[in-house]
């Protein structure tokens, strides 16, 4: 694959997961990178990722539309529009859309895991995490 390229939307592939769907912007499938995954998130109202962590990546989140209920570990703050978060590896965090419309927001994971892009160990199920929310 050639050093650099430009992007159509059909070199964009989504993924749907139970919690959103992420619109794959550059990953090893699609563009090669091995240090960068991005992706175009969308949680609809009432949905979100629970409590997980990427062992070996770090990650930014940066909120394009909506308002979102961002955990670091067990601290809450509310993101608009606007605003973000950096989430150091390892980190235990997790993202609900609270709001009455689709959240939309930009992840940036580093480095690239796998042909993915991207890996999560889910911990929502687990104590602490299992209680910080009601």
């Amino acid at each position: 694959m050639s050093a650099a390229r430009f992007l159509s939307g059909a070199d964009i592939v989504s993924d749907r997961l139970d919690w959103g769907e992420l619109a794959w912007i550059s990953r090893p499938a699609n563009t090669g990178s091995q240090q960068i995954a991005e992706a175009l998130v969308t949680l609809a109202p009432g949905s979100g990722h629970d409590f997980h962590r990427h062992p070996r990546q770090e990650e930014v989140l940066y909120v394009l539309s909506g308002t979102v209920e961002q955990w670091i570990e067990g601290q809450m703050r509310m993101l608009l529009a606007g605003e973000g978060v950096f989430i150091s590896r390892g980190v235990v965090h997790a993202t609900f859309n609270i709001g009455e419309q689709p959240a939309r927001f930009l992840v940036v994971l580093s480095p690239s895991a796998g042909e993915g892009g991207y890996e999560s160990e889910e911990v929502a199920s687990q104590a602490p995490w299992n209680t910080l929310r009601s």
